[in-house]
């Protein structure tokens, strides 16, 4: 699955009313509701705040989508259904609309709020997301630098590392890569102490 890399805006103006595109990466329904409560305070004085969601759980899709105010069907959906054909996880796009005075009809209406969504998504860093794993390894001091090397070439990523008499070292890995990883660590005979799964987590890339 994508999502984006960092937070993005885009704007376009149709016959005169203004839509405001803001795109956010979130990882729960709460960190949503947060984003979208701060968006309708920046905006207090827009007509329409119609946002869309797609947010991963577990191995299912969270999804939602709201028209505020707007005809239904002609904002929020048509956002979502971007989203999912963009195959994008763990955003929401919220499109703040100033209208302008002229009435754009529902066909104007989809293609507004669509093509908004489209500039912003257009506008970001995609980067893949996918299931993963944390996983702690504890390794002798001695052994750290090598087991550094081979992370950087197999682009694992060392989130922690304390050092004291040995060295624990937290890394990200895919549940794709899982088994290979461990079986390649253990084969590079890194005089590894203890492996421990922390916790399942998305892994970003």
């Amino acid at each position: 699955m994508k999502t984006i890399k960092e937070d993005v805006t885009a704007q376009i103006v149709e016959k005169k009313s203004k839509f405001i595109a803001n795109i956010f990466y979130v990882k729960t329904v709460e960190e949503a509701e947060q984003k979208l409560a701060q968006i309708r305070k920046k905006y207090h004085d827009a007509r329409h705040n119609c946002y869309a969601y797609r947010i991963q759980k577990s191995n299912e899709i969270l999804e939602k989508s709201s028209d505020d105010g707007e005809p239904s069907g002609t904002a929020g959906q048509p956002m979502l259904n971007l989203l999912a054909k963009s195959e994008m996880v763990n955003v929401l796009a919220v499109v703040t609309r100033y209208f302008g005075g002229i009435l754009l009809g529902t066909g104007g209406l989809v293609r507004a709020y669509t093509e908004a969504t489209k500039e912003a998504l257009e506008s970001a860093i995609i980067i893949s997301e996918e299931p993963g794993l944390e996983i702690k390894i504890i390794i002798p001091y001695q052994e750290f630098q090598k087991f550094k090397y081979y992370c950087q070439t197999n682009n694992i990523n060392i989130i922690e590392s304390n050092f004291s008499e040995d060295v624990s070292c937290i890394i990200e890995i895919s549940l794709y890569e899982k088994t290979k990883i461990i079986n390649e660590i253990q084969e590079n005979q890194f005089n590894i102490e203890k492996i421990e799964i922390v916790k399942e987590k998305n892994i970003r890339k």
